[in-house]
């Protein structure tokens, strides 16, 4: 095996948690380009007058995989030099030219001849566009999870900038009135032009209207264009005023005793740093927790940081928040456009934005006046970025907060078990809220044991009568399907012949609107065929049970009750969820069938009954998480039951009612579940959170060139490490590609950091992974 090699530079590495808090140095140092990209020698003595004597050298971080900067000549300008570190500049690289950030200045180039470097193309900014604790959270993410400086740190920037657009806000067409139209009375337009007379009212009173609203509005082009004929109105460019929303400003609400105690503990916290977990049980108000102490930081004259797991809970999120703050708030999703994003990061980072509510990335938004980080729903896996730079948002979010000596508030009803392990070891501080909010009660949670009952559409009698029950009662009954599409697959009752995806060891799932087989896994679609391809029968039905499938047996069940159905296929429209929540929220007594999407955080005060159709899916997966993310989703599921005044039951539909996490959540809930018999499982087992673990992951189009890859790593480090694999991916083949793994574990986090970075640096050197797609996923969610 070849040796682990030293080199001049010493790498930096944390112990400990993901987010651990102290900086150790090797006790024998590796080459770690992330900190600091090349190594500059002393002295350098080859020369060349091909770069005048003015021109200084730049090292350039570009957004690819490889582990180092890129040395660059910059001709001396107007520019001061200490300036430039973190400005963004076009340079060439290769036949293309990139865009990077600049990371160190030098008057000595890198090791590489002076002749082959480069000029800069063109320097894009004036000054640092990344705050320093953004830029320091950058560097600690690059090297903890073992990804190039570039990666991380384009990724602190939205895209139109990755692209190499104007960091500055776009102008906004406004409508306004001109001199002459705010001396004229609308009453002279009425009796001729009643449409004009209104508008020219509304613009009088409000002072401007942008283009977008105009033609969000009953008023046409016509009456805009009479008014400026008459010279009463007149088109003007500007930027857009961020305000608050101050119109629907209302009292915040009356806390109870628990809530004021988290409060003041939060308060109490406020200009250092601390990491405090809110469980809650569902329902217990943690988001009036979350806005009571957004308030606080404000008053303080500091901004806040709100991360969400999904799209899908900003919107409600941000209409709560503004309601209740009379600041300016701003979110960020990937749902947004670049230039409604870059708008918004430039918002936050000018400090016009005093609350950003955002997903993922947003723990990368620089803030210079933050005060105060809160992750909601910290458990959930949508904060582990599964792809590129496999990072953690909540992990993130407490190691920024330490670097920015703030409070991060994690706040879950189902905590992670790396959290409820730093609760044991004291590292974070617990706050409780035991009981729900108001008059609300648990709700009742029982088991259906489908080897007992007759089922139709996947729904069982007694099912169907509990249903009806609640629904005649005027409420509204919430059923829980974690499978989008109509049916999982499509199958050949003739020969068994079954849908497969042609690129992926994976059914195609059966889509009816539109009509088509589609695979979830790479997007491929092809049309349904009317016979079998195998036996040529006309013999094709659906096999098993999807959202969609499910709505449309329950409206031939429920005739007179409106079924509403919320899944990435029918909320791909833009607001279109906004709008069913609207209905749902509007209406009495209904049928809500989704996925996930509808389970996560939704305040539904009108649903007394949930059913979780198919709770089985997870009791017995390889993933080793499985169990945790199980409990969690059937905790966060039941929870929507019941929230109001309204007594709440939950019914769980399952072919194995014996089964050990059945009887524990019945038992104690998810807080008895996890800490009685998943912690201890874990540490006995030798399993994160008790042993830190990392995957290396290899695709590769040629099956054995991923299988001989892992291999050199399984030989490379089987001396230092515990090896598991390599192994085939539960889906083993993806949009073409075989995948395979292997999981190393160390019991120290430092040296388990110390060979990954010894590995990566060999990995380079010796070009092991010609041909492969690789990667290191530290602390991995998602073991397929």
């Amino acid at each position: 095996m070849p040796p682990l090699r030293n080199q001049r530079s010493t790498a930096l590495v944390y112990t400990g948690l993901p987010t651990g808090l102290r900086l150790y140095s090797l006790a024998q140092p590796v080459y770690s380009p992330i900190l600091g990209g090349r190594i500059i020698p002393e002295s350098i003595t080859d020369t060349t007058e091909k770069h005048s004597s003015q021109a200084c050298f730049v090292e350039v971080a570009l957004a690819l995989p490889m582990r180092q900067t890129f040395t660059y000549c910059l001709p001396s300008g107007n520019e001061s030099k200490a300036q430039l570190v973190g400005c963004r500049v076009r340079v060439p690289f290769g036949s293309r030219t990139q865009t990077g950030l600049i990371t160190q200045i030098t008057t000595t180039p890198s090791q590489q001849a002076l002749d082959k470097i480069k000029p800069v193309s063109e320097v894009l900014d004036q000054s640092s566009l990344l705050d320093p604790a953004v830029h320091s959270l950058c560097l600690w993410a690059a090297q903890y999870y073992q990804h190039s400086l570039g990666e991380a740190l384009m990724l602190a920037l939205p895209t139109a900038l990755r692209k190499g657009q104007p960091a500055r806000r776009s102008m906004q067409k406004y409508w306004l009135c001109t001199h002459k139209g705010r001396t004229v009375s609308p009453s002279q337009l009425q009796k001729k032009s009643p449409k004009q007379a209104e508008l020219l009212a509304l613009l009088q009173e409000l002072g401007a209207l942008s283009t977008a609203e105009l033609k969000a509005s009953s008023f046409s082009p016509t009456i805009l264009k009479g008014l400026a004929s008459k010279q009463l109105v007149e088109l003007s460019e500007q930027f857009p005023e961020l305000t608050a929303t101050t119109a629907k400003t209302v009292p915040g609400h009356v806390l109870n005793e628990q809530q004021q105690q988290a409060v003041d503990t939060i308060h109490q916290s406020l200009g250092r740093f601390a990491a405090l977990v809110l469980e809650g049980v569902t329902g217990s108000g943690k988001t009036e927790v979350y806005i009571a102490a957004i308030q606080q930081a404000l008053d303080r004259g500091q901004q806040a940081l709100l991360l969400v797991p999904e799209i899908g809970l900003t919107p409600q999120t941000v209409e709560r928040v503004r309601r209740s703050v009379n600041q300016p708030v701003a979110i960020l999703h990937s749902g947004l456009s670049d230039k409604e994003r870059l708008d918004t990061w430039l918002d936050a980072q000018s400090g016009r934005a005093r609350v950003v509510i955002g997903t993922r990335s947003a723990v990368f938004t620089s803030m210079p006046e933050l005060g105060l980080i809160i992750v909601d729903e910290e458990h959930d896996g949508s904060f582990k970025q599964q792809d590129g730079f496999r990072y953690h948002a909540r992990d993130l979010a407490v190691k920024r907060a330490q670097l920015q000596d703030l409070p991060v508030i994690l706040g879950s009803a189902t905590p992670s078990l790396e959290t409820l392990n730093n609760l044991d070891k004291k590292r974070y501080q617990h706050l409780s809220l035991s009981v729900r909010a108001g008059n609300a009660v648990r709700p009742d949670i029982q088991l259906i044991d489908l080897r007992k009952e007759n089922v139709d559409g996947g729904i069982s009698e007694s099912l169907l009568l509990r249903m009806r029950q609640h629904l005649t009662s005027g409420h509204q009954v919430l059923l829980f399907l974690n499978r989008r599409g109509y049916a999982p697959t499509l199958m050949c009752e003739q020969c068994g012949w079954i849908a497969n995806c042609d690129h992926c060891d994976a059914h195609m799932t059966l889509h009816r609107q539109p009509a088509r087989l589609l695979c979830h896994h790479c997007n491929h679609q092809q049309p349904i065929p009317h016979i079998c391809p195998s036996c040529q029968s006309r013999q094709l039905q659906p096999l098993g049970l999807g959202t969609a499938r499910t709505e449309e047996r329950l409206s031939q069940l429920f005739m007179d009750t409106p079924v509403v159905r919320i899944d990435r296929d029918s909320t791909s429209q833009k607001n279109s969820f906004e709008t069913k929540l609207e209905q749902i929220h509007s209406s009495d007594a209904m049928i809500l069938i989704g996925t996930q999407m509808l389970a996560k955080g939704h305040h539904l005060p009108k649903v007394t009954l949930v059913a979780v159709l198919d709770a089985d899916a997870g009791l017995f997966a390889s993933d080793f998480r499985a169990a945790e993310k199980m409990a969690q989703m059937l905790t966060q599921v039941a929870g929507r039951a019941g929230r109001a005044e309204l007594p709440g039951q939950v019914l769980i539909q399952t072919w194995h009612p014996q089964h050990p996490l059945f009887e524990s959540l019945l038992l104690g809930g998810y807080g008895y579940y996890a800490r009685e018999h998943l912690l201890p499982q874990r540490q006995l087992a030798g399993l994160p959170p008790f042993q830190p673990m990392a995957m290396i992951r290899a695709d590769s189009r040629k099956e054995e060139h991923a299988q001989v890859f892992l291999a050199k790593v399984s030989q490379y480090l089987e001396n230092f490490l515990h090896i598991t694999g390599p192994l085939p991916a539960p889906l083993s083949r993806r949009a073409g590609m075989f995948r395979f793994w292997l999981t190393v574990q160390h019991p120290s986090r430092r040296q388990l950091q110390h060979y990954l970075n010894c590995l990566a640096e060999v990995i380079e050197q010796q070009r092991w992974a010609s041909g492969i797609s690789w990667g290191i996923d530290v602390d991995p969610h998602d073991l397929s």
